[in-house]
């Protein structure tokens, strides 16, 4: 059974962005559902193992808090074996276990996971059916439309066994895997995907404002809508999409509140184990729309600590 979400706006899973700062955050802001970065599957079994060894857990290695809940994890990878055996792993921590066939990334693809799981329709089948029967805890489905423009209608074929085999709720992200973030979501095909369904559906793709939710909502039926890159370095988004569906008007925020929050993401960070690689990056899209956010920027490529980057965060208030 999925738990019950609070609001139908969800924050997706990104590589080095949904890091556990940013994700309560969103969630403070009125995320539904919030999704850790996608994760090996070997990653976490060989993890597990040193971590025995320490008696500690795998929430160590895939750091998260209770206020986040309902938290879903996501895993790639596509051994039979080792995906049974880590979805045991993460199953007592996480309420959702989510897994990955959308990834367009080319050095996920090329180990025959993410995205190019999609033409391979056995082997899905087996994935499907080894995840859901390994856990009792809902498993759910992140994809794309097809790999290529050529086989952009597979995303029904893959849904038809998903739902088959136990898979209770899946997400579209309406791009094939081939065009990776550009052009346009195809936000008619999320509406083909909801009117063959009997399992939620969550649209993806493309929503940066309150505006774009209501009409994805509207125009395709999904149950849900999940913000990628619109959340960047934009948690309010989630507040704002909750208060314009309930009384069609919004709080917009300043930029010295986008400060504000930058500083309160940066003070959640030292709970958690963050490259600081990350935390600058996350710098960079809070600046996003800041009157002199491009020298800003460049000064934060260079900041070298945490120290250094506070430093040049809090000169921009002056400007």
């Amino acid at each position: 059974m999925l738990p019950k979400f609070s609001s139908k706006a969800f924050l997706a899973p990104m590589a080095g962005v949904s890091d556990p700062a940013l994700r309560l955050q969103c969630k403070n802001f009125g995320a539904g559902l919030v999704v850790t970065e996608f994760t090996s599957i070997h990653g976490i079994i060989a993890k597990e193992k040193q971590l025995k060894e320490n008696q500690k857990t795998i929430q160590e290695f895939i750091e998260f808090s209770e206020k986040e809940r309902p938290i879903s994890v996501q895993l790639f990878g596509s051994d039979i074996q080792a995906l049974a055996k880590a979805a045991k792993i993460v199953e007592p921590f996480f309420d959702i276990i989510d897994y990955n066939m959308g990834c367009p990334a080319p050095h996920i693809t090329q180990q025959m996971a993410g995205g190019a799981l999609l033409q391979e329709v056995n082997l899905t089948q087996q994935i499907f059916s080894t995840l859901v029967s390994s856990v009792k805890k809902p498993v759910t489905l992140k994809f794309r439309l097809g790999v290529t423009e050529a086989s952009r209608y597979l995303f029904k074929d893959i849904a038809e066994i998903a739902e088959d085999e136990g898979i209770q709720m899946i997400t579209l992200h309406p791009r094939t895997v081939s065009q990776g973030y550009s052009g346009n979501a195809d936000w008619k095909m999320i509406k083909e995907l909801k009117e063959i369904s009997n399992i939620p559906i969550v649209g993806n793709g493309d929503i940066t404002t309150p505006e774009d939710a209501k009409k994805m909502l509207d125009e395709t039926n999904c149950d849900y809508v999940m913000i990628g890159r619109g959340a960047m370095g934009n948690p309010f988004l989630f507040e704002q999409i909750n208060d314009y569906l309930k009384n069609g008007t919004y709080q917009k925020y300043s930029f010295s509140s986008k400060l504000d929050s930058f500083f309160e993401y940066l003070h959640l960070t030292k709970n958690y184990k963050i490259k600081f690689a990350n935390i600058k990056g996350q710098a960079m899209r809070f600046t996003k729309g800041l009157s002199g956010g491009s020298k800003l920027r460049s000064k934060i490529t260079f900041a070298r600590d945490i120290e250094e980057l506070e430093k040049i965060m809090k000169s921009a208030y002056c400007n």
